[in-house]
């Protein structure tokens, strides 16, 4: 169901709002490493100054988002992420 508001409210203060999605997602054909890096950085470096990155970051691991860059991570290393806390909790008595 579409809605006019957001849940959280942080969204609207993203650095990436208004900015081109594609810089933050993985376009639909194969694209190569040098071109992945490059968007990836780009994207990170309007993650680096963003108002809200932790609160993106915190909703996409929430969620375990599998797609785009969210709080200035991609999704390996969002999931590298999930694993190290999954890995924590199992280590707790």
């Amino acid at each position: 169901m579409a809605t006019n508001t957001w849940e959280y409210g942080w969204q609207w203060r993203a650095a990436c709002r208004g900015e081109d999605s594609s810089l933050f997602f993985a376009p639909a054909h194969p694209e190569g490493k040098e071109e992945r890096e490059t968007r990836e950085r780009r994207a990170k470096a309007i993650c680096s100054g963003c108002p809200v990155r932790m609160e993106c970051l915190e909703y996409a691991l929430r969620i375990h988002e599998h797609h785009g860059i969210w709080g200035g991570l991609t999704e390996l290393e969002r999931r590298r992420v999930l694993r190290d806390q999954e890995r924590r909790l199992r280590a707790v008595p």
